[in-house]
């Protein structure tokens, strides 16, 4: 899975939370800095998910 498209995904994920937060009445502050964590971790796991093997010592 390319890196691109794993943050695409978790990007729609943290957008529909961050809906369903304000929807449930979750102060706008509060789901700011929520979306801005999870994206962070977002990105985190996609580098780490998809980046390359080193390839084995000769």
């Amino acid at each position: 899975m390319s890196f691109a498209l794993y943050v695409l995904g978790f990007i729609i994920f943290v957008v529909g939370l961050s809906w369903a937060a304000a929807t449930a009445g979750v102060p706008h502050l509060y789901i700011g800095i929520g979306a801005v964590i999870m994206l962070g971790i977002g990105i985190f796991t996609a580098a780490s998910t998809t980046r390359s093997k080193d390839p084995p010592a000769s």
